[in-house]
């Protein structure tokens, strides 16, 4: 008789459990794109135009710099030649050499000048493109996260970025449950008019902006 109760007990928590298990409704999936929507928005084209304005000039300066730095050069140049000259006197060579001595330095200042601006302009853009970007997903999951909800969604991955060993994040989707051109749709709907697509602009990759570098002061 005790084993019995014990019985329709375990047996009435087991239904219990069965029953919440059961109520518990399924999780509802979708997946999104976000390097797509990245490279699609039209922030995206914007920003990239003006960061392209701003590295040609910084590059246009640089080249100035490094102009103004051979042009040192040579007039060092001019003054060697005329501490060698044998028929300039002791103190026309010594005089050569003083103005020498006084080149070398204003061209190390300038080398310095040229190595500080690239360091700097470089920093500073790489600085505007990783704001810019941080600000720009966080609108875009936003809006992403938005939609996903009004679907009754209990959970959004990101199909765009692989794995730590290599692999897709997602092996296998439907893509019923690809929200990625709704959400597209709705962050460029205050698109200004006149305004191309940055994808249709830019090759396909996980990266739209422009790269930050710049030449090298020529010596």
């Amino acid at each position: 008789m005790h084993k019995s109760i014990k019985s329709l007990l375990a047996l009435a928590v087991a239904g219990l459990f069965t029953a919440a298990v059961q109520a518990q409704p399924a999780p509802k999936v979708y997946v999104v794109d976000m390097v797509k929507l990245y490279d699609g928005h039209y922030k995206t084209e914007e920003q990239n135009g003006k960061l392209k304005a701003d590295q040609q000039k910084a590059e246009d300066e640089l080249q100035k710099l490094n102009a103004e730095g051979n042009a040192l050069v040579k007039q060092a140049q001019d003054l060697q030649e005329q501490t060698k000259n044998p028929v300039l006197s002791a103190d026309a060579k010594a005089k050569a050499q003083q103005d020498l001595q006084a080149k070398a330095e204003e061209i190390q200042k300038k080398q310095n000048e040229v190595n500080s601006f690239r360091a700097n302009t470089q920093r500073s853009l790489q600085q505007r493109i990783n704001t810019f970007k941080q600000l720009l997903l966080e609108e875009i999951s936003k809006t992403a996260i938005d939609i996903a909800k009004k679907k009754g969604a209990t959970l959004l991955f990101d199909k765009s970025g692989p794995s730590l060993i290599g692999i897709p994040g997602l092996v296998y989707f439907d893509p019923a449950y690809d929200i990625t051109d709704e959400v597209a749709k709705a962050i460029n709907a205050d698109r200004p008019a006149g305004s191309v697509s940055a994808a249709s602009t830019s090759a396909a990759g996980s990266d739209s902006t422009p790269s930050v570098s710049f030449p090298g002061a020529k010596k």
